[in-house]
């Protein structure tokens, strides 16, 4: 076998869609709910700043360069952590991940200070460092290639729902909540919205497990199957991808991919950090308002994440969808600078681009595991995460900065709009198509 692989025995369609839904089933609402949270403790900030910043005297470019401080520690620990969920297993690591980041995100509320903030915000950061990584290389242990931009697009329709929940969740809490025990509503928010995470952790240690082969509910023929359907989809990999993590270092494509997600992690964090600041500016000015208005464009956006992703799994095809989805998004984005248009003309294109630029984070994350080798994929994938999230750090950071010195997210915007073009050319000129089309269209498996 020199670089390819016979296939003279298919499992039929029927019996994989009969196995991955069991899987799916088994395993993705317990990482979906969490993952949910995890964004929603992560983006609340953008709802506490409506009234931190009063509250504390914070200016923009403070909470710009909080909120990004985030992606600074999640960048430090973000390849460890997933090196180490390959030798300690995912059970444990998912558990300790969301339990301390639970902590960390409740103990917000006790923010005073500049400092305060910004070290809390590292924290989390480090806390949280590993978890989205680990689940694209835990759903390489369960799923073919085929099938995983799809099911990585539901935890990115989760991002879409926990803007929809945290919206209606946070402006509730805020509003409703201000003055109880003394508290200020954005306390409140950040105490109720971080526990469950650490329930969370606690439940992952006794849920999750480590590997397909150690669950009690598939059978033995199951698991054979799945083993020898995941051996044809490794092998049948471009014999250039990288075998090793210190290959992966050495290797180009890994940091253009690197670049591609820093531009992408830069749009989405516009986004996610200033949909409140922007609502704002659409001249609503009540909290409770602000919440309802923004669950719109994410709730949209949840329904188009996951019918983007599945029309790019059924045709193979990641160059096309991924262009369209970040121009059209940069073109939206910009568009979000018109001032003195309706509310909802402004909503309409704040939908559209929540739809396409969060749509275009699965289509990413169905590429770097077809170029990395099944022993660089645990420290790759980490890597691209962690170089890419150093635009969770750059994007708030400097629209904060820019909107403290004229006023206005405009300029912010289009800057991230230019950085999303740039990357989908980077991506569009790099990346071909070819190693997802070498596999099989169907779920297939060696002879016996």
């Amino acid at each position: 076998m020199e670089g390819t692989v016979t296939l003279v025995n298919a499992l039929s369609d029927t019996e994989s869609d009969r196995l991955f839904r069991r899987i799916t089933l088994k395993i993705i609402p317990f990482l979906f709910l969490s993952y949910v949270i995890s964004f929603l403790d992560r983006i609340n900030i953008g709802f506490a700043q409506l009234q931190m910043k009063h509250d504390l005297v914070f200016s923009d470019a403070v909470y710009g360069l909080a909120a990004g401080m985030f992606a600074l520690g999640y960048v430090l620990l973000e390849v460890p952590s997933n090196l180490l969920l390959e030798r300690v297993g995912a059970r444990r690591t998912f558990s300790r991940i969301m339990f301390f980041w639970g902590i960390v995100s409740s103990s917000m509320m006790l923010v005073r200070s500049p400092g305060a903030f910004y070290a809390l915000r590292f924290l989390l950061g480090m806390c949280e460092a590993g978890f989205f990584p680990g689940i694209v290389l835990y759903l390489t242990y369960w799923y073919p290639a085929k099938r995983r931009a799809t099911v990585v697009s539901w935890f990115f329709a989760g991002v879409a729902i926990a803007g929809l929940v945290g919206g209606l969740a946070s402006g509730w809490i805020m509003q409703r909540m201000a003055g109880m025990a003394g508290l200020h509503g954005w306390q409140w928010m950040f105490l109720l919205e971080g526990a469950p995470a650490s329930v969370l952790g606690v439940i992952a240690y006794f849920h999750l497990a480590d590997d397909p082969q150690k669950v009690s509910w598939l059978s033995g023929e199951d698991k054979r199957l799945l083993a020898q359907t995941l051996d044809v989809d490794r092998a049948a990999q471009g014999r250039d991808h990288p075998p090793t993590f210190r290959a992966a270092l050495r290797n180009a494509k890994v940091y253009i991919l690197a670049f591609v997600y820093f531009t992408l992690a830069c749009g989405s964090f516009a986004i996610s950090f200033w949909v409140p600041t922007l609502i704002k500016g659409f001249g609503v000015s009540d909290l409770l308002s602000v919440g309802l208005y923004s669950a719109i464009p994410y709730g949209i956006g949840a329904l188009g994440v996951v019918l983007i992703s599945r029309r790019s799994d059924a045709r193979l095809e990641r160059r096309w969808h991924y262009l369209t989805c970040t121009v059209g998004g940069a073109a939206a984005l910009s568009l979000l600078t018109i001032h003195g248009g309706s509310l909802a003309l402004m909503l309409t294109i704040l939908s559209i681009a929540v739809v396409l630029v969060y749509a275009a984070m699965p289509i990413f994350w169905a590429v770097p595991p077809s170029y990395l080798g099944s022993c660089a994929a645990a420290g790759g994938i980490a890597l691209i995460s962690s170089i890419g999230q150093v635009g969770g750090f750059v994007s708030p950071y400097l629209i904060g900065l820019i909107k403290a010195q004229t006023g206005t997210l405009d300029n912010g915007l289009y800057l991230m709009s230019t950085l999303l073009c740039l990357g989908a050319l980077a991506l569009f000129l790099s990346v071909d198509d070819k190693p997802c089309k070498r596999r099989v269209s169907g779920d297939q498996i060696p002879p016996r």
